[in-house]
């Protein structure tokens, strides 16, 4: 009889022979080794470009063209980690990080996640993990209590909160419930008929929510709006926008008003939004991704006046509120709107709990059936620094927000494009820097748009700091947003001499 093929031999090998994939032991050994990795990045982050410098498809020539077939040690993976993977990331955790919004985190963060990876619960309903649904509903009513939500919101009240993994996603869930809801009133026929509002400045989630759920888009409204109102939603913009289509038989039904716009971090007034759509009867959602978690400071809470009005808040504690990617939280008034369009009850999910209709079956807020348990993170943040250091971490980058923006302040070559509202200073060299003479307008906002974007360009490219731009009314703008949670007030200087530097060769070149 021939030898065994490998394949045979794989087949008939005794699972006896094979190393334990969750050995208790070898878990703290590689365990600590990998704490110990990343406490080395973090405290070595300083050292490398914020921006990654390499090239498309650079991995690719790195790695070998097909997996091992033999087990390889944790020693030489950290080695190609360190070798081949941080060479190709972006340090969003690096304190010279004011891309975009920050996606902060903390020991606790780190911690929690540790846990919710430990534990590995899929807690779709409550039977299954009782502990990961009921934590969720209690630290989501913690969290809107700091906001000072209305009652009508959380569990203590008729309403409820669910953690999601994106704002796009509980964008998504909330339109749902909003086009079910109404579509059972004028008739499931009617869907085409049905019309979604926000402003110029709303985030694109708001576009792919309309494309997922099934909103003509001829019936994406996108309203204009200008720097005399700090792009801001104007409600008279609205209410227009509104009447037209009443009077063109179409049938109003979502609003998204969001608080800390991605350009600029403008305010809509939700007070007056909530009032217009109130009398035409449209769902209002609040995207408070960004900052909505400075309004658990009493200075800031003015800011969501009139959430009273709305039916659905969101904000992302993985933004600002140091929970570490995921962490969507979302408060809706009607619970049972978002359950009617989501749920379901298969045979081999049924269970006496469910039936009693006494517990939240989590997946029925939701688009998935799985989901990770990612109240315990945001719960191990709100034990291990409570809401006083909390605060105080978010005021510590509004102010160093405020030392930027003073900074941009004394040089005449720049100016600030918009009030500073929270920790992000939208900013640009000035038109009296970077004009140059012409009789053309047009071109002559291209020029300074054009200096503004090799100014960015040059930041970027130096890997001392990375800021990303907006284009708002036609101006190109760099945004400088403060939020990660290693920033102190030091690198904002450094950030505002590497600006000036890249500023003094541009207009010297160009002799302006």
């Amino acid at each position: 009889m021939g030898s065994l093929s490998p394949q045979e031999s794989n087949i008939n090998s005794s699972p006896t022979d094979m190393p334990s994939a969750l050995d208790p032991v070898e878990f703290r050994r590689q365990g600590h080794m990998m704490v110990d990795f990343i406490a080395d990045y973090y405290q070595n982050i300083e050292k490398y470009p914020v921006l990654s410098q390499v090239e498309p498809g650079y991995l690719r020539k790195c790695l070998p063209e097909s997996a091992p077939d033999n087990p390889e040690p944790i020693e030489s993976i950290l080695q190609d980690v360190q070798k081949h993977i941080v060479p190709g990331l972006t340090h969003w955790q690096s304190p010279s990080f004011f891309a975009y919004f920050a996606s902060n985190v903390s020991i606790a963060g780190f911690l929690g996640e540790m846990l919710s990876t430990g534990f590995n619960v899929v807690g779709f309903s409550w039977v299954s993990s009782p502990a990961a649904t009921e934590l969720e509903s209690i630290v989501m009513d913690w969290l809107g209590n700091l906001l000072t939500l209305p009652k009508s919101f959380l569990f203590s009240g008729n309403g409820g909160g669910v953690i999601h993994g994106s704002t796009c996603e509980a964008i998504i869930c909330t339109m749902v419930a909003a086009r079910d809801q109404m579509l059972r009133q004028i008739g499931l026929d009617n869907i085409q008929k049905l019309v979604v509002y926000g402003s110029d400045q709303t985030h694109s989630a708001l576009q792919k929510a309309c494309q997922i759920v099934g909103i003509n888009p001829n019936n994406f409204r996108v309203i204009k709006t200008t720097k005399s109102t700090s792009f801001a939603l104007s409600p008279e913009s609205l209410k227009l926008a509104i009447s037209s289509d009443v009077e063109a038989g179409l049938t109003p039904l979502f609003l998204c008003a969001t608080v800390g716009t991605t350009a600029t971090t403008a305010v809509d007034p939700l007070d007056s939004l909530c009032q217009v759509a109130k009398y035409y009867g449209i769902w209002v959602h609040v995207d408070a991704a960004y900052a909505g978690s400075a309004c658990m400071c009493p200075e800031f809470r003015h800011f969501i006046d009139g959430v009273e009005g709305a039916n659905s808040f969101s904000l992302n504690a993985h933004k600002w509120l140091f929970t570490a990617l995921d962490c969507c939280c979302v408060w809706i008034k009607d619970p049972s709107t978002l359950t009617s369009s989501l749920s379901t009850n298969p045979e081999y999910l049924r269970n006496t709990a469910t039936d009693s209709k006494q517990v939240v079956d989590y997946k029925d807020w939701q688009i998935a059936l799985s989901r990770r348990f990612r109240a315990m993170k945001l719960w191990l943040v709100l034990k291990s620094y409570g809401a006083v250091n909390l605060r105080n971490y978010l005021r510590s980058h509004v102010k160093m927000a405020m030392l930027f923006e003073g900074l941009v302040s004394t040089d005449r070559r720049f100016e600030v494009v918009v009030p500073r509202v929270f920790s992000m200073v939208c900013f640009r060299v000035s038109p009296s820097a970077a004009i140059i003479i012409s009789d053309d307008e047009i071109n002559v906002e291209n020029c300074i748009n054009e200096v503004n974007r090799k100014l960015l360009e040059g930041i970027n490219a130096s890997g001392h700091a990375f800021m990303t731009h907006a284009v708002v009314g036609g101006m190109y703008v760099i945004r400088c947003a403060i939020g990660v949670t290693l920033t102190e007030e030091k690198h904002i200087a450094m950030a505002w001499k590497l600006v000036q530097e890249h500023a003094d060769a541009i207009l010297m070149k160009n002799n302006i």
